[in-house]
């Protein structure tokens, strides 16, 4: 007979602690009062896993821009910097080298100088704040220079995510938003100069607007504004905010008129590494087209972790894992790889869109044109069709398989009419496609045997829009 050791028990002083009890798994996790006990670590990891399974499915949330998506080498390379603090550049030189060597193919990419600058972020809102507020300081500064005042600055844009509402309102900002019409979802020129003055510290057009997904006309707004100071002596800067499509444009629209560090006018550029820039979720950049467009009055010089570290941020301490993750795509993909993958997405974009317009009933706003927007697929109920819903049923219906296609109200004269939208990114396959296809035509012939007699109104579904 076989002789056998019993199992040792557990040297780990923290389980020898603390009993798996009964109490454990009947005793609810606590969600008010700081817990006075402690509890085993695998259950409390178990019970908490499985209370994370009540949210929805991230493969079928096509509302958010944000990636769904990473590759087990991302999902390591995170686990690896997850103790690392990416503002400690002394300590961490090599993660502080990666970050570098990112703004610098970003200036490539973008068409930068030799002497562009620019930092990363939590997310592209704070990338676009940051822009905002070197725009502001240069106003400021070039208007005590000639000894006016300084008092009433505005900033010129379409219709905007909600960050640059917040940037307005936390520095004090007059916001000029050029909002839609119905003949007009995008900022034109004409309608543009009619906003600018010379309080104008920034005019910011949008490569892929929120709401629909199309990229407003950089170079038309910046050959108005040369025209302008031409003729007024008005220099205003742009800023571009490319949150979704400075990672798209270069890749699969390589015809699209210029928008990028090629304009003069163009003096920083915001984007997303964390939508169409691939990486995990927590990474945004801005770069400034020359050192000078950044003042050195916003920059803070800090020691107190060792070192020189010169920072332009409003976040200080952060993790670095999603640096690190943006250099791998970087490299790993390529701009072959980018384009492949992209290519993909606005493939299967407007695959949808096609067989939407099949059904009948809708209007396409956008239909993944690359050349004109992002990969995304945006419609509207044609108008002079009854039915027996409206498109907040639809997205409440979809919901009910697990879909999140929000519907939701353009700006402006648009602003009592719903439209529908899916961001089509990388995970959303053909045959995702068409099961939300046929989801969408079963909510359909739902609907036609079950008309809705008091339908849902904007705010009712507002818990269900997602617009950034």
């Amino acid at each position: 007979m076989a002789l056998h050791s019993s199992t040792s028990r557990s040297t780990d002083l923290e389980e020898q602690a603390i009993s798996d009890t009964a109490d454990s798994l009947v005793t609810p996790l606590p969600n008010a009062k700081f817990p006075a006990g402690s509890r085993p670590a695998l259950t409390t990891f178990n019970l908490l896993k499985q209370e994370l399974l009540l949210d929805g499915n991230s493969k079928q949330n096509l509302a958010t821009f944000c990636q769904t998506y990473e590759s087990p080498q991302v999902e390591e390379l995170m686990a690896l910097a997850v103790d690392k603090n990416l503002i400690d550049k002394d300590e961490y030189p090599q993660t502080a080298e990666i970050e570098r060597r990112c703004i610098s193919m970003m200036a490539d990419l973008w068409n930068a100088p030799n002497d562009a600058v620019g930092c990363s972020t939590i997310g592209s809102s704070e990338a676009a704040m940051l822009g905002g507020l070197a725009a502001k300081w240069r106003w400021r500064d070039s208007r005590k220079a000639a000894g006016k005042s300084f008092d009433r600055p505005n900033m010129v844009c379409g219709s905007v995510q909600v960050c640059w509402k917040k940037f307005a309102r936390y520095w004090d900002i007059e916001l000029r938003e050029v909002e839609m019409t119905a003949g007009e979802l995008c900022m034109s020129p004409e309608r543009m100069l009619e906003q600018v003055d010379e309080n104008t510290i920034v005019v910011v057009p949008t490569l892929g607007v929120t709401y629909h997904g199309l990229y407003e006309d950089v170079n038309a707004i910046s050959e108005a504004l040369d025209e302008l100071q031409h003729r007024k002596g008005l220099d205003v800067p742009i800023h571009v905010d490319a949150a979704s499509g400075g990672f798209l444009a270069p890749f699969c629209a390589p015809g699209l008129a210029k928008w990028d560090f090629r304009l003069p006018r163009v003096k920083s550029i915001n984007t997303s590494g964390h939508k169409f820039g691939l990486a995990p979720l927590g990474v945004g950049w801005v770069l400034w087209r020359e050192s000078s467009d950044l003042p050195e009055g916003l920059v803070f010089h800090v020691s107190y972790l060792g070192g020189d570290m010169p920072t332009f941020q409003i976040n200080f301490s952060r993790p670095a894992g999603q640096i690190i993750s943006q250099y791998y795509d970087f490299v790993r993909l390529g701009r072959d790889g980018y384009k492949a993958i992209h290519g993909a997405s606005y493939s299967n974009a407007q695959y949808v869109a096609r067989e939407l317009e099949k059904l009948g009933l809708f209007d396409l706003i956008n239909d993944g044109n690359p050349a004109e927007g992002i990969p995304t697929v945006v419609w509207t109920l044609r108008s002079g069709i009854e039915l027996g819903f409206n498109l907040y049923d639809l997205a409440e219906r979809l919901r009910m398989r697990g879909w999140q296609v929000p519907a939701y109200p353009f700006t402006g004269e648009l602003a009592d009419k719903a439209f529908q939208r899916i961001l089509v990114k990388r995970d959303f396959s053909r045959e995702m496609a068409d099961l939300l296809l046929i989801d969408i035509r079963n909510a359909i012939t739902h609907f036609e045997s079950h008309p809705i007699k008091t339908s849902l109104s904007a705010a009712e579904a507002a818990s269900c829009n997602h617009l950034g």
